[in-house]
């Protein structure tokens, strides 16, 4: 039986010569894989190649049989059509590290809607803004609350936070730890909201080591996590 729900694309794998297989976060159903089959033709049929970017949030027409085979979906329309996220350079690059970022963290295939609504609103706030430099760093940060290992802010003035246990700490331990200088951009960037994030100022080497700590904590708190490889693009685009 088909279904409607909505979708954010999170990655599309070519299969064949024409068809895709697409990686998308639903509404409804979790984390689901979908078989386009002849979407590269020239020959078009209801869907279109070009709703399948990545973070390209839709409504889908799409059957959900059966947990770890590929579905299908029928019928897609865009729900939020980006202006600026597939054009601008600095856009487009935060974008490829947090579609493969999102594929790598997102393992559950159940309905998660506060999940689901953050990535919504996150992406249009992307979208809609310029002073964007901090955008991964933050959404990395406040997106780990859906994930159940938010970092604890008891003890935020200690100068380290432990990686491995997620709080703060007043003294080194034997764990990787995040310390000075970016123990400050990260206390900042805790605290704040999406408008605050261009009011933070960060040389790239400090957003650069603060991706790598991020990295290393998803490392740690989930199972088969995995950094993106796009991670080198990103820090070349801000370099």
């Amino acid at each position: 039986m088909q279904k409607i729900t909505k979708a954010i694309v999170l990655r599309t794998i070519k299969y064949g010569d024409t068809s895709l297989i697409v990686k998308a976060f639903t509404a409804s159903h979790g984390i689901c894989s979908y078989l386009l089959r002849g979407i590269l033709t020239k020959k078009r049929g209801k869907l279109n190649k070009a709703h399948f970017l990545p973070l390209s949030q839709l409504e889908i027409v799409a059957t959900h049989k059966d947990k770890g085979n590929l579905e299908r979906i029928s019928e897609a329309r865009v729900l939020y059509a980006y202006q600026t996220v597939h054009f601008d350079v600095v856009k487009n690059a935060t974008v490829m590290f947090l579609s493969e970022f999102l594929s790598n963290a997102i393992q559950e295939e159940s309905e998660n809607k506060p999940l689901f609504e953050f990535m919504t609103h996150s992406f249009q706030w992307l979208d809609h803004h310029d002073k964007t430099a901090n955008f991964h760093l933050f959404f990395l940060i406040k997106v780990s609350k859906y994930f159940g290992f938010y970092p604890s802010e008891k003890q935020i003035d200690s100068p380290f936070f432990d990686l491995v246990e997620g709080n703060f700490i007043y003294e080194q331990s034997l764990n990787p730890c995040i310390g000075s200088p970016e123990i400050n951009y990260f206390k900042a960037i805790l605290g704040t909201n999406f408008d605050g994030i261009s009011e933070i100022k960060l040389s790239q080497s400090n957003r650069t080591a603060l991706v790598k700590y991020l990295m290393l904590y998803y490392q740690f708190h989930l199972e088969g996590f995995r950094t993106p490889k796009s991670i080198h693009i990103l820090n070349e685009v801000f370099s």
